[in-house]
C-alpha cells in the first residue's frame, strides 16, 4: 500500500471523527442555550404549524433574504441548491449498488457544478464590491470562499479538464468505509481536491457554516408569536421557581 493512500485515509478518518464530534457537541449546545425572552422576527406564525412552515420557507427557500435583498438570495440560493446536487451526486461513490435516483441526478449533478461556482463568485463580489459588506468582512470569510471555490473549480476540472479513475475512487471511500484501505489515484487534481474537501470538513464545526444547523435554533425564527396568551419563562427559570419555591416552604 501507498504512504499516499494511508496518508489521505488518516485524513480522512480524522476529519470525520471531528466533523461528527464537533457538529454534535455545537447542536448539543445549541439546544441547552435557554432563550429568556420571546423574540420571533414579526411578522411571525402564532402556531406551531406556521412556525414549521415558516421555517420550510426559510431553509428551502432563503424566504427572508428575498424580501431583502433579490441579487444575494439569487447568487445564495443557486449555490446552496447546486451544492446539495452535487453532494447527493456523490453519494455514488459510498452505495454499491447505486441508488436508482442517484443514478437519475448524475447528468444534472456534473453541471451544477458551474453554478456552484457561479453562486459563490457572486457572493464573494459581493463583499468587494458592497462597501457595508466589506467594512464587516474578516479574512476569515474570505478564506473560506476561497476554500469552497477551489473545491467547485477541482471537482469540475476533473470532469471537464482531467479525468480521473471513478472507479478507484469509489473502492477507495467503500475500504474506508470497511476499514479496510484501498489505492487511492494520484492524479494532482484529484489530490488537491480532496484534501480542500478534507479542511472543509475539520474545520466546518468551528466557522461561520455552522448557520447550517443553527438557523433551526434560531429564537428569531423557531419561536411562536403568542406572548399575550402564553407567558414565555426559560426552563431554567422555571427550576429558578422551584427552587424558591421549595425554599419558601422549608422555612419554618
Amino acid at each position: 500500500m501507498s504512504f499516499l493512500s494511508i496518508f489521505y485515509a488518516l485524513i480522512f478518518y480524522a476529519a470525520t471523527a471531528l466533523l461528527v464530534v464537533g457538529l454534535v457537541r455545537k447542536i448539543r449546545q445549541y439546544a441547552k442555550t435557554p432563550a429568556p425572552l420571546k423574540i420571533p422576527t414579526t411578522p411571525a406564525p402564532v402556531t406551531k404549524g406556521g412556525v414549521v412552515f415558516r421555517m420550510f420557507k426559510e431553509v428551502v427557500f432563503f424566504y427572508s433574504l428575498f424580501r431583502s435583498n433579490k441579487w444575494i438570495w439569487l447568487f445564495g440560493w443557486v449555490f446552496h441548491l447546486t451544492l446539495l446536487i452535487v453532494l447527493l451526486r456523490h453519494l455514488r461513490y459510498f452505495t454499491d449498488p447505486v441508488w436508482w435516483w442517484v443514478d437519475l441526478i448524475q447528468p444534472f449533478g456534473k453541471y451544477a457544478a458551474f453554478g456552484m461556482i457561479l453562486g459563490l463568485a457572486g457572493l464573494w463580489a459581493r463583499r468587494f464590491l458592497v462597501d457595508r459588506v466589506r467594512y464587516i468582512s474578516a479574512p476569515s470569510d474570505h478564506l473560506m470562499l476561497a476554500l469552497l471555490l477551489g473545491i467547485g473549480i477541482s471537482g469540475a476540472s476533473m470532469t471537464f479538464v482531467a479525468h480521473t479513475d471513478i472507479v478507484a475512487v469509489k473502492v477507495f471511500f467503500l475500504g474506508l468505509m470497511r476499514f479496510d484501505i484501498q489505492p487511492l489515484p494520484s492524479d494532482p487534481l484529484l489530490l488537491i481536491h480532496l484534501g480542500l474537501v478534507a479542511v472543509l470538513m475539520i474545520i466546518f464545526p468551528v466557522s461561520k457554516l455552522l448557520h447550517a444547523p443553527g438557523v433551526f435554533f434560531s429564537p428569531t425564527r423557531n419561536q411562536v408569536d403568542n406572548p399575550r396568551e402564553q407567558r414565555h419563562v426559560a426552563d431554567w427559570a422555571v427550576a429558578e421557581f422551584e427552587s424558591a419555591g421549595d425554599q419558601q416552604q422549608s422555612k419554618p
